[in-house]
């Protein structure tokens, strides 16, 4: 599966997305988790990312992290039970990483999973990036593109088509 682009946000399509916009990249027991391009660009430059302690242990939203920028704090909430076995140590020194790799050198902890059926409560990619165009539009008010495989663009644009009110939509559904 090729990744996708929802207008400038890159939504890798290896991994799984929470509303709150982590993402997480589940290799067997164990799951590496950041924050998404699209969180990492509205948080502007990172200055500091304060991370849990190996051992400690997160339910699904808790706090796991919180990233400081030049604009605000943010928490990063666990999208998957477990505990901590790995923190990203390098984001001590270089916070920055986490704009410039939000999903390579980015990565903040990685967790020993509680419960690996969790994931299917995650959002795919194709549903996640879904959601981001939504948002983009509403938010800033910027017509996007969606560069999904054939099949799933016609699903999301009918999903998102089915929110927006008539006027809107700029036509009126006709019976076929």
């Amino acid at each position: 599966m090729e990744d996708i682009w929802v207008g400038k946000y890159l939504v890798k399509a290896d991994r799984y997305y929470t509303k709150d916009h982590e993402w997480a990249l589940v290799k067997g027991n164990r799951a590496w988790v950041g924050i998404t391009d699209y969180a990492q660009r509205e948080l502007g430059d990172i200055v500091y990312v304060d991370l849990p302690s190996v051992g400690e242990e997160f339910e699904i939203g808790d706090t796991l992290a919180n990233v400081e920028s030049v604009k605000s704090v943010s928490p990063v909430y666990a999208p998957l039970s477990g505990s901590v076995v790995e923190v990203n140590e390098a984001l001590s020194d270089e916070p920055a990483l986490v704009n410039e790799s939000p999903y390579e050198d980015g990565w903040m902890v990685v967790l020993e999973l509680k419960d690996p059926s969790e994931v299917e409560d995650l959002l795919s990619p194709e549903e996640y990036a879904g959601i981001l165009a939504e948002i983009v539009m509403e938010e800033k008010g910027e017509r996007v593109s969606l560069n999904l495989p054939e099949e799933e663009t016609e699903e999301v644009i009918e999903e998102s088509l089915e929110t927006l009110p008539e006027e809107e939509v700029g036509y009126e559904e006709k019976e076929r």
